[in-house]
């Protein structure tokens, strides 16, 4: 894996860390996306599961500004990183 790869791929990978750290934002994850945990867990390092977060994140900008600010990057970091996963 490429090292840009790489760090989108850890940026995504702290992005869904800190959205399922709140259970209610984890449960709003899973019902928006449809994934259940089972799919998930099993596609975490997988490009399309983590720009489903991202994308989730970028739907409700407070959460995209928040989840920025905790894993000290910014919110057009997270939207460009979403756009790479999908590509």
């Amino acid at each position: 894996m490429p090292a840009d790869d790489t760090n989108d791929a850890a940026i995504a990978l702290q992005a869904l860390a800190w959205t399922l750290g709140d259970p209610a934002r984890a449960e709003r994850l899973l019902a928006v996306t449809g994934l259940t945990p089972a799919a998930l867990r099993a596609g975490a390092g997988e490009p399309a599961t983590l720009a489903a977060v991202l994308g989730f994140l970028e739907a409700h900008e407070p959460d995209l500004v928040a989840c920025a600010a905790a894993t000290d990057t910014n919110p057009a970091t997270l939207v460009a990183v979403r756009h790479r996963l999908e590509s």
